[in-house]
């Protein structure tokens, strides 16, 4: 035994040698067998494996992955919007949400969507450039290239490039978003001119091919961020939004900077929550309904008492979001109360295991989607990242900014227009999340990690205010030990506070419960379609095996590779 751990002098190691090799095994011996990426499109998927097989790590995939997204599903996210990254790094466990998310125009006020009688001018948050707020994915990107990859940002994005030269082939999924947006992209001609045919909806198998998209990229690629926020793209993009209408500046682009911060972290059930934090409501949102879940004793419960407790924590910890969560460069909010015990504590008190509370007793409104993407990617060194990024609406603002190929976002629609009025998605919010210069408007995203002695989870989903209760729903699967697939791909139903519905996927509970429902005072919504997209991998450490689900109401594809068939 002396001999395998002899020093080159030839003395035996001293015992802080032997705890450093000891150390070391450990942590090689906790490495999964295999790396996995899921996406919401099955090219980006790819794009992610083709990086990790180069040699990158899970934050090159992650570059790769975003940057293809922003290519062939245009209608969920984009170089034109923004997002949250959530990173952990295995060589040390830094754990940091890269915050992306747009940044309202210089030039926005609390006012910007009102008419002259105070009143919100309908759609004009949702459609055309004054919808659209400072990006921040491409800062983003570059920004995780250099801090954390491994591979420069040219061939980190290369998947993407390509994939905007030659194009990709419409899918169904494509084809549905287009028909819903159909009006707005009809408005733009250039925007009509890359995603419709001859101003209809493309048909199955045609080919989408920007590229002043491919050229803006390989800009990003060459200079960093510089390429996006300073020099020719930003005069076009500026020149082409202040031309329709809007409102933005070359130093709205300038300005934009992406922040570092600290996810939110919490504990259920045996295991640690790691996720997004401000301005994200969706890892306070989801660690507050955790933590109320857990001193109402929900697993105690089954069938309609437990769907009870769940809407009800529900209800409550969205009334917090509309009253406390905002940009936290600009907002002050009790962060350490709404994730506390005892906050937990006194909101289960307040519910009637037989009866609904209605949301207008619990508070008045303080004056104050199929949408989105996800994915999720591990590597073979035990890094994981899960990223949550939006352009708002499907296909956003609806506008392409000239010369640049870029599809703006309309993410000024998550402020708050006017205190009490719901935005598109139904949300109120409050002055935390009123309109300001330079603010970053509140999301709903939520990536996440799950982790214990037994198990690694990554996962999130897009879909709008309902984000955080299917990511709720799913990781009560995880700690329950159902398999990946049962996270994706489980009915959901979800409650928002205001609107004071329980509103239900096609299939979500059995009449028998519904009409339970009904009786103790619920309002039930029963929506005749489905809702999100979610995108999951699973490392389970007692048996080393590595699995990944993409949800079936989607077109995105999740794929393993074991470690010894990587390169």
């Amino acid at each position: 035994m002396t001999r395998l751990f002899r020093r080159p002098c030839g003395k035996a190691p001293s015992w802080s040698f032997f705890a450093f090799w000891l150390l070391c095994s450990l942590a090689l011996a906790d490495r999964p067998p295999a790396v996995a990426v899921a996406s919401a499109h099955p090219l980006a998927t790819e794009a992610g494996l083709e990086i990790l097989r180069q040699g990158g790590n899970a934050f090159d995939a992650a570059v790769a992955v975003s940057a293809a997204l922003a290519v062939v599903e245009p209608y969920g996210s984009g170089l034109g919007g923004g997002g949250f990254w959530l990173l952990h790094r295995a060589a040390d466990g830094r754990e940091v949400m890269i915050d992306g998310r747009e940044r309202a125009p210089l030039a926005a006020g609390r006012d910007l969507y009102l008419d002259d009688g105070g009143e919100v001018v309908p759609r004009l948050s949702i459609d055309g450039p004054l919808a659209a707020a400072i990006p921040g994915e491409p800062a983003a990107l570059a920004h995780i290239a250099r801090r954390y990859g491994l591979l420069p940002l040219e061939r980190s994005l290369a998947p993407a490039i390509r994939l905007a030269r030659e194009g990709f082939e419409v899918d169904e999924h494509y084809r549905r978003m287009a028909a819903w947006r159909l009006e707005v992209i009809r408005r733009y001609p250039k925007t009509a001119a890359i995603f419709l045919d001859e101003g209809e909806v493309p048909q199955l198998g045609h080919r989408i091919v920007q590229p002043e998209l491919a050229r803006t990229l390989e800009r990003l690629a060459k200079a960093g961020r510089e390429g996006f926020y300073d020099g020719p793209v930003a005069r076009r993009l500026v020149a082409s939004v202040r031309a329709a209408g809007g409102i933005w500046s070359l130093e709205d682009l300038r300005q934009y900077r992406v922040v570092e911060r600290k996810p939110v972290v919490g504990h259920f059930a045996g295991h640690r929550i790691v996720s997004a934090s401000p301005p994200s409501s969706g890892g306070v949102v989801l660690v507050e309904m955790l933590n109320m879940l857990t001193e109402a004793g929900w697993r105690s419960l089954q069938g309609v008492d437990r769907v009870h407790l769940l809407v009800e924590v529900m209800r409550r910890a969205y009334l917090d979001r509309a009253r406390y969560l905002g940009d936290p460069d600009q907002v002050e909010m009790p962060l350490d109360r709404l994730l506390s015990r005892e906050h937990a504590l006194r909101w289960v008190a307040t519910i009637d295991p037989h009866h609904a509370t209605p949301s207008s007793v619990l508070a008045e409104p303080e004056p104050e989607g199929t949408d989105t993407t996800h994915f999720s990617i591990l590597d073979a060194e035990g890094n994981r990242v899960a990223a949550t990024l939006s352009i708002n609406y499907p296909f956003g603002s609806g506008f392409v900014a000239g010369g640049t190929g870029v599809l703006l976002n309309d993410e000024m629609d998550d402020f708050s227009a006017k205190p009490g009025v719901p935005n598109v998605y139904g949300l109120v919010g409050g002055e935390a999340n009123a309109i300001a210069p330079g603010k970053r408007m509140l999301s709903s995203m939520t990536p996440t990690f799950i982790e214990s002695s037994e198990r690694v989870a990554i996962l999130g989903t897009p879909g709008g205010s309902r984000i955080i209760t299917m990511v709720l729903l799913a990781v009560l699967e995880a700690v329950e030990g159902q398999p990946v697939a049962q996270w994706v791909s489980r009915p959901r139903f979800h409650h928002q506070y205001l609107p004071d519905q329980m509103q239900l996927e096609p299939g979500a509970l059995t009449e028998p419960v519904k009409e339970e429902l009904g009786r103790r005072g619920h309002h039930l919504r029963q929506l005749d379609r489905s809702w999100g997209n979610m995108q999951a991998i699973h490392w389970d450490r007692r048996t080393g095996r590595v699995s990944a689900a993409s949800d079936p109401r989607g077109a995105g594809s999740a794929s393993t590779v074991a470690v010894e068939n990587l390169h």
